[in-house]
């Protein structure tokens, strides 16, 4: 199975194409789930896991892993359904998000597919606010679910979304001349509301957006009533992954409409692990920063806002 992950460095030339690679897996039945393999690392057979006293209910144990100690999370369990009964015979998905490094338990490792973000849509209104997908699509016919993994690792592990009073109060003095407006891009329920949360401590009014798509078709129709785009909105927070139309594409596609390529765009993602800091500069965005620490978000939009 390592050999389906072998070279997924290589695989950023992806980048501004709108185009991603799933992993894709199951979790004891027929449904197949997915995961975007920039954020994997690897995928073994589950190793002999150490149990922790007081772990989140969760967390299967710890293993050493390359000589790294990694938390093992149940996924099946986390997202609601029945636990494994047996860790014996499943796998781990090695991942890194938002600065971590953790494994995933899985019943079966599938394969890696290639597809376009356009046929990756937003999981139906019926799902609910308590769904864990953040994206579906479709590979052969049957319906693939893309997990909200910042959800799922948020309440595992919390989220902390305090900025440090120092940062706050300054950032509060410095916006409270001009009220400053921020665009946050991100198809994850939980990234949005931490974002959001960020900017409301130093003074900024947030818009919403919940992929590319709309993204985009928010700013044009602002140009389109007139606005200064520059002006109106002092700077985009976007995500990299999601469905319809990714980060890369967004950017590409402001920069190339005169009427909005002086927007200032910050490239906010989970994906630290393999992101090539190239790729900022390939699409055309001002900053890349990776997810999550409220002190360093609130540090860059305060330096790009100027």
């Amino acid at each position: 199975m390592n050999s389906m992950i072998d070279g997924v460095n290589q695989r950023t030339n992806l980048a501004g194409t709108n185009r991603l690679e799933l992993l894709l897996f199951r979790l004891g039945g027929s449904q197949l789930y997915g995961i975007n393999v920039f954020k994997v690392r690897e995928a073994i057979p589950c190793p002999a896991l150490t149990k922790m006293p007081n772990a989140h209910p969760v967390v299967r144990g710890v293993a050493s892993i390359r000589g790294q100690t990694v938390s093992i999370v149940d996924l099946s369990q986390s997202i609601g359904r029945r636990a494994f009964l047996e860790t014996t015979d499943n796998f781990v998905i090695l991942t890194e998000y938002n600065r971590s490094v953790q494994g995933f338990l899985v019943s079966k490792v599938d394969r890696i597919v290639n597809i376009s973000w356009s046929n990756v849509m937003a999981p139906p209104a019926a799902s609910g606010a308590q769904t864990y997908m953040t994206a579906i699509t479709k590979v052969d016919d049957q319906i693939v679910q893309i997990i909200d993994v910042e959800q799922v690792l948020a309440e595992v592990m919390g989220s902390h979304t305090e900025v440090s009073s120092t940062i706050a109060d300054d950032a509060q003095q410095q916006n409270s001349e001009q009220k400053k407006h921020v665009l946050v891009v991100d198809d994850s329920s939980v990234a949005r509301n931490q974002i959001k949360r960020t900017m409301e401590q130093i003074g900024i009014e947030t818009t919403i957006a919940k992929n590319g798509r709309e993204a985009l078709e928010l700013l044009q129709g602002w140009a389109d009533q007139g606005l200064n785009i520059a002006e109106h909105v002092a700077l985009m927070i976007s995500d990299i992954e999601m469905p319809e139309m990714d980060g890369y594409t967004l950017t590409a596609e402001v920069r190339k409409d005169p009427r909005m390529k002086e927007l200032q765009i910050l490239l906010h993602t989970s994906m630290s692990g393999t992101f090539n800091e190239a790729l900022v500069q390939k699409v055309g965005a001002n900053r890349f920063l990776p997810k999550f620490s409220p002190d360093e978000l609130a540090a860059e939009v305060q330096q790009l806002i100027r």
